[in-house]
């Protein structure tokens, strides 16, 4: 298994560029975590409050025997525990639900605030500043947002001292959002994308079946071998072991340009998560 190539932050600490994605509603496995730790090298997981399962995460992290100092571990706030004070109290039981003194990366999940009584911004603004606190106490190694669009990250660069580490956002040959891209690279924003394989619907498109075949590889690994070629930190979600394994193996192979320019001519625009376009 070739080595994961790490991606560097504005802050100097190095995130590798393939995760493993874990959700809610039977998106996580204990024996898949501790393969995938164990048997493929991988080093970087990405979870949520939201998802439920920290808990469980820290108990195959304990069981796969890799020092805590090797891995990379993302969580994120979700809005109900947005506000200065909640979002302190709210990664303090994510640290301690996970086992860990410290997370590399703490995101806010979602731009929409869900309170009646405040703006959005403001919120934000408020929120961001306990992350920045505790970025600068050493509780979060790097902070960042999730599903943040342009309008979203120009109001906290306004408000805020720390400009995001990162910005996780839905992207695959179907969503590929290139005008947020490339906000992100000029503001020193990493780029982090999610579902991959766009929930499956990659896996049956036929130019990526003829790709797959080209190279010899799956559907899922020219999905995300095309992510990762792009220079997007990818977390595929998986809870199949050999799935996990072949994703670890995107490493070995290139695709060629003129397949790269192919892929790029996929996008149609859909989502198949969260959509926040219509977030103030």
């Amino acid at each position: 298994m070739l080595p994961c190539p790490l991606v560097s932050l504005s802050n100097g600490r190095k995130i590798p560029i393939l995760g493993l994605g874990t959700s809610h509603m039977g998106g996580y496995s204990h024996e898949a975590v501790v393969y995938a730790l164990r048997e493929c090298g991988l080093r970087h997981i990405d979870t949520a409050k939201r998802y439920g399962c920290e808990e469980a995460l820290a108990k195959a992290v304990a069981e796969s025997g890799v020092p805590r100092e090797d891995l990379w571990i993302t969580s994120k706030l979700w809005p109900s525990d947005y506000g200065y004070h909640n979002a302190k109290e709210a990664c303090r039981a994510s640290r301690v639900r996970l086992g860990v003194d410290y997370l590399d990366l703490y995101l806010m999940h979602w731009p929409d605030c869900m309170d009646s009584g405040r703006s959005n911004r403001e919120v934000r603004a408020e929120t961001w500043r306990a992350l920045e606190e505790m970025y600068d106490e050493g509780l979060c190694r790097a902070i960042g947002v999730s599903n943040f669009l342009v309008p979203h990250l120009d109001e906290l660069k306004e408000d805020c001292s720390v400009v995001p580490h990162v910005n996780q956002v839905e992207f695959h040959p179907f969503q590929q959002p290139w005008e947020l891209v490339h906000y992100c690279q000029k503001e020193g924003i990493a780029f982090q994308g999610y579902c991959p394989l766009a929930k499956g619907q990659a896996l049956l498109h036929p130019l990526i079946l003829q790709l797959a075949e080209k190279y010899g590889r799956s559907a899922a690994q020219i999905c995300i071998r095309w992510s990762v070629q792009n220079g997007v930190i990818t977390i595929p979600k998986s809870t199949k072991p050999q799935r996990i394994f072949e994703n670890c193996k995107v490493f070995e192979f290139q695709l060629e340009e003129t397949d790269m320019a192919a892929m790029h001519a996929l996008h149609d625009g859909r989502h198949v998560s969260w959509d926040p376009t219509r977030v103030k």
